[in-house]
């Protein structure tokens, strides 16, 4: 990192050596495929068994390491355990500022010259734009089709209780965002875990754990925020736009010019596109939703049963009850990141006077993502019965699950599949604009801000690899890096716990006391 220029130069010359490579290869596959009965691996196979093999197997062995004694990998304990201790120690802060989140998202207390760059809404879309997305139509999909029905409760409980991990990391990402010389906020995970844990004594373990969280959130960027969005978009957009079957790079390149447009902007531009584009596109996703879920409303009672059966069930698939418990965890943080602190650096550029209010704001996240978005798109696959249906086991069995979300509602809209087409390619662009931001925050705070070009280009790199990559590789790999950016968060805000517990009760006192009032 010493030397960008360097850098800059080689970068561009693999992605141009990458796509010479590609193009012919697709070209000259389509030309002779009715002339040879076995070829050589095309390019795009070699990349992915190289990724496959050399990559995610031995990040998995390490991060998904299992508790013998629970039977549970290592990381879903832990963020299990993280959700139900904030819960609690914030003494149900989820359920008891719910109304009081609403009204500050609506501007009820919103003062014009509080210090900050975007407002509660433009905040809390922007972070919405990384989390409401593919992680709720295919993620979801993913769990349901692989774990059974009952993978849809776990995660309805890990978005419940993670509402408390998620007003916990936000706060003290405001508590603890710096003003750059250029006069921007910055904050995020990576400032209370160095500059917090060093208010404590503990400078060293923060430097480390920080260190570590970045390294993490920018492999994350990558793949959860970026290739998985590809991937999954791309498989759902192939059932209604054929020619992608064969020339999956095409989609990669023109993600790759178009998310390489909007990246050079910074927070003020990314919440200007998510604060709109999220509200329309999570309106059209809903309203089909619930048109279907109309349709079955007398079979919706019996879904929920099946539910609550099947998330206990010894015999459920895929493993048994831990099996569909690892599932619905592992599904419910890849789609709403509680725990994971990515959130935090979105919202540490909100105005607020007090920092506990971007965290009460935040809390809402979880509910609106994993508890309601998520649970509709579940509710669709099970009462379709697509899921079952042996016409889709191969979605399953490649975890596409934008396609198998697709063949749920074309079951009953059977024009609905191009409409989706289109809000999926939204719900993944948006998450990439977020993503870039977060993993070039961390970039920056590692190798400084005049290395951020670097990072850009890396991550379009991995744009249009996402094209190239199958499902599961990048599936798993963007769990390792975003489920694995909780070890380092959740120790961290486990010891800052008192700082947050004892500021959320000042701001509660203000707010009995009539110090802190509406606006409007």
């Amino acid at each position: 990192m010493r030397k960008p220029s360097v850098i800059l130069n080689v970068i561009p010359i693999l992605l141009g050596m990458v796509l010479a490579s590609v193009i012919p290869n697709q070209l000259l596959s389509a030309e002779s495929a009715s002339d040879t009965v076995e070829s050589e691996p095309s390019f795009e196979q070699k990349v992915d068994s190289f990724f496959g093999e050399y990559v995610v197997s031995p990040l998995a062995e390490v991060l998904f390491w299992e508790i013998p004694w629970l039977k549970l990998p290592l990381v879903v304990a832990w963020l299990l355990g993280g959700a139900l201790f904030f819960t609690f120690r914030m003494r149900f802060v989820n359920f008891r500022l719910f109304r009081h989140a609403i009204d500050l998202v609506r501007g009820k207390y919103d003062k014009p010259n509080a210090k900050g760059e975007v407002t509660h809404f433009q905040a809390l879309s922007a972070a919405l734009s990384a989390t409401v997305g593919l992680g709720n139509i295919a993620g979801v999909a993913i769990a349901v089709g692989t774990g059974g029905p009952g993978a849809t409760f776990w995660m309805i409980v890990i978005g419940l209780f993670g509402m408390s991990l998620k007003f916990t990391e936000c706060t003290l990402g405001q508590k603890y965002r710096r003003t750059r010389p250029d006069g921007r906020l910055m904050g995020g995970a990576m400032f209370y875990l160095s500059k917090g844990l060093e208010d404590m004594n503990l400078k060293h373990l923060g430097g480390f754990l920080a260190g570590l969280f970045c390294l993490l959130c920018i492999g994350g960027s990558f793949g959860g925020g970026n290739a998985f969005q590809v991937v999954q978009s791309l498989n759902q957009i192939k059932t209604v736009v054929p020619l992608l079957e064969d020339y999956p790079w095409v989609y990669g390149l023109i993600l790759t010019i178009l998310v390489g447009l909007v990246i050079l902007g910074g927070i003020k531009s990314i919440a200007r596109v998510a604060s709109k584009i999220v509200p329309v596109m999570c309106g059209v996703y809903l309203l089909a939703c619930l048109i279907i879920l109309a349709k079955y409303i007398t079979q919706i009672p019996a879904a929920f049963v099946l539910i609550i059966e099947e998330a206990f069930n010894p015999n459920a698939m895929y493993g048994g009850f831990l099996g569909v418990l690892i599932i619905g965890v592992k599904r419910a943080v890849f789609s709403n990141e509680a725990g994971i602190g990515s959130a935090a650096i979105a919202h540490s550029a909100a105005k607020v006077e007090h920092h506990v209010e971007e965290g009460v704001v935040a809390l809402l996240e979880p509910f609106i993502d994993t508890v309601v978005v998520c649970t509709m798109t579940a509710l669709v696959i099970i009462l379709t019965g697509a899921y079952a249906d042996p016409a889709n086991q191969a979605f399953i069995a490649g975890n596409q699950g934008g396609a198998l979300t697709s063949a749920a509602m074309g079951s009953v809209i059977s024009w609905f599949p191009l409409i989706l087409a289109v809000a999926v390619f939204l719900f993944a662009f948006s998450t990439m604009i977020s993503w870039s931001y977060y993993g070039e925050r961390c970039w920056s705070w590692l190798f400084g801000d005049n290395s951020s070009k670097i990072y850009r280009i890396i991550f379009l790199f991995f744009t249009f690899l996402g094209s190239i990559l199958t499902a599961t590789n990048v599936l798993e790999f963007s769990d390792l890096m975003i489920l694995g950016m909780a070890f380092p968060n959740v120790l961290g805000l486990f010891i800052l716990s008192k700082l947050v517990h004892t500021d959320l009760e000042d701001y509660e006192k203000k707010l009995k006391s009539g110090e802190i009032k509406p606006t409007s």
